[in-house]
This record gives C-alpha cells, structure tokens and sequence, in this order.
C-alpha cells in the first residue's frame, strides 16, 4: 500500500470522472445496489415505522434555562 498523497488524489479524481461518465441508468442501477447492502448491513437495528393507529407524540421540548 502506498501513502503518496499526489497519487491518492489523483486516483480518486480519475474514479469520479469515470462515475460521472457513466450513463444514468447505470448509476442508479449501482444506487440501488448501495441501496441493499446498506440494508443488509443495517438489518434490524432501526425499528419499522410506527403502526397505523397507533399514539404518537413527540418528545417534550424542555428549557434548560428559565426565562
């Protein structure tokens, strides 16, 4: 592995524009994709969407000041 600063950015500067040649369907073919591995690496630690009728109320804001 090398650490040369000048090659790094410029590696990276040559992948965005091969990024941003690419056609759109392409990209959001790869946008899905990120899509589902996000997911997959997530699984269940964000809880689902409250249920329908369900109560719901948003947290009491509190001051931490008097005024």
């Amino acid at each position: 592995m090398t650490f040369d600063l000048q090659k790094i950015l410029e590696s990276k500067r040559a992948l965005r524009r091969h990024l941003a040649a690419r056609p759109i369907g392409e990209k959001l073919r790869m946008l899905d994709a990120l899509r589902e591995r996000e997911i997959a690496i997530r699984g269940h630690a964000v809880p689902p969407p409250p249920l329908a009728g369900t109560l719901h109320e948003p947290p009491t804001a509190y001051r931490a000041k008097p005024q």
